[in-house]
């Protein structure tokens, strides 16, 4: 597959990206390189990323738990202290072999270690490869609200290798293709229906459409890489999905929900929405409501749910003013942003979400 280049930074495929990683790391002569790893990617990941690296370089290989809540500043204190206890200098590189979670901390902390440090990202979810890894938002969240602390900065490369999705639970792989599927309902029509239509799919086609993936995403953060208009399409489904999220987080008689597992259910509240305020065909939410549940788990939203997910909604990241603003579509393909839903509505979305199970 043919890289992709962003306006800093490529992303590099498969076996042609490890050729790149070791020219890159050979061309800047660094000091010391630092491995991030969750506990699973340490198991799992690791020694395969390890051949393929060819360096006299010293490795340190730092670890931290694996899971969104471990997604916190106390383990970026953690990585930090690793850091200098490890003799990592302004010339170091961290290289973040992981998840979302990972390369989102990883990128936080390697942007702040000593005022900045060099980082690439090497994503082994597919959320990760698709989402997490490109487009430069690193950080963490506040207890369990998403991402309130972090800076817009991109590594300087991003290494995908489809093979470590050999090593994921479906589950896994369903979250990632949330993110996926919210990239053809925000832009291309053809490519949702191709990712509906699973069981046709080869591992030929997933690379493809996770190559196709990423182009999208490229294209819409390098348009608008600091998120004031355009980039704003990338949270159609997440304004309500994260609120979800966090939701089932926080709450003790809730089973965890995946991100993608939220950002779903959060696509088919949204899809609602948009036909009631912007005229969305009620062909096409059927369609998708229809396509989505057919890969996604149930998830129980009880009426006792409803004022603790739209009370969460206040700490989304795009509300402006006071203002909790949407993203919602138009048609596929053409989503509008900065709209404002009353609480009302959105406990409609509810009902039609649990309705259509």
């Amino acid at each position: 597959m043919n890289s992709i280049v962003a306006n800093t930074y490529a992303i590099h495929f498969n076996d042609k990206a490890y050729n790149e990683l070791n020219r890159y790391i050979e061309q800047h002569k660094f000091s010391k390189i630092f491995i991030l790893v969750d506990t699973n990617t340490h198991e799992h990941c690791l020694s395969k990323f390890m051949s393929r690296l060819e360096t006299p370089i010293a490795i340190e290989v730092i670890e931290i738990e694996a899971g969104e809540p471990y997604k916190t500043i106390d383990t970026c204190v953690g990585v930090w202290n690793a850091l200098s206890e490890l003799g990592a200098d302004r010339k170091s590189i961290m290289l973040n072999l992981g998840g979302g979670v990972v390369t989102d901390l990883g990128g936080f902390v390697a942007c702040t270690f000593k005022r900045g440090i060099k980082y690439i990202n090497i994503p082994t979810s597919l959320l990760a490869m698709v989402d997490a890894s490109v487009g430069g938002k690193t950080g963490v969240d506040l207890g369990a609200l998403k991402n309130q602390v972090g800076v817009i900065s991109s590594g300087d490369m991003v290494i995908v290798d489809t093979s470590y999705l050999n090593t994921l639970p479906q589950n896994q792989m369903k979250s990632g293709l949330a993110e996926m599927l919210k990239h053809g309902l925000i832009r291309d029509r053809t490519y949702f229906d191709r990712l509906t239509n699973l069981s046709q799919l080869t591992l030929n086609d997933l690379d493809a459409l996770i190559h196709e993936s990423v182009e999208i995403k490229k294209i819409v953060v390098t348009n608008d890489p600091l998120e004031v208009g355009e980039r704003k399409h990338l949270n159609f489904g997440h304004t309500l999905g994260h609120a979800i999220e966090s939701h089932f987080l926080s709450h003790p008689d809730k089973d965890e929900l995946l991100h993608g597992e939220a950002i779903a259910v959060g696509m088919i509240l949204e899809c609602f929405i948009s036909a009631e305020l912007l005229s969305f065909p009620q062909r096409d939410l059927e369609y998708i409501t229809k396509a989505i549940n057919s890969i996604y788990k149930p998830v129980s939203i009880e009426n006792s749910d409803y004022d603790a997910i739209i009370d969460l909604l206040k700490y989304d990241k795009k509300n402006e003013h006071g203002n909790i603003n949407f993203v919602l579509l138009e048609e596929i393909g053409k989503p509008k942003i900065d709209c404002l839903v009353d609480n009302e509505l959105i406990i409609k979305s509810f009902e039609y979400y649990s309705n259509s199970l």
